[in-house]
């Protein structure tokens, strides 16, 4: 699933540099894909941007926005399902310099 950053968040902006994939903006950023700059998708609190998102699929077994928000707020979106290998397309996508080798890190392997 999309990792969205929900109303409860604080605007702390702590989930901000954990983003490998630069997915995560401050509220009324604009944002910034494929070299064009598009509106926010929020301006109330900070977001994950959906296609530059991998929820860390590929670096890490979490999604490193969830392990140090003080609030809980990085959640996976329920409206929005993602499978493992959409999510380490996306990563390859992204990062086309680094080798994804299998297995990788991922929450769907994670325990």
């Amino acid at each position: 699933m999309l990792t969205l950053i929900t109303e409860e968040g604080i605007n702390c902006g702590f989930c901000a540099p954990m983003s490998l994939n630069s997915a995560t903006y401050k509220r009324g950023q604009k944002l910034e894909l494929d070299g064009e700059e598009h509106p926010p998708l929020r301006e109330d609190v900070y977001y994950i941007a959906p296609d530059k998102c991998s929820e860390c699929v590929g670096f890490f077994d979490e999604e490193q926005c969830a392990v140090v928000c003080p609030v809980d707020c990085c959640i996976p979106d329920p409206d929005v399902p993602e499978q493992e290998p959409a999510l380490i397309e996306r990563a390859r996508k992204l990062h086309p310099d680094r080798k994804f080798d299998d297995p990788f890190p991922s929450r769907f392997r994670a325990g």
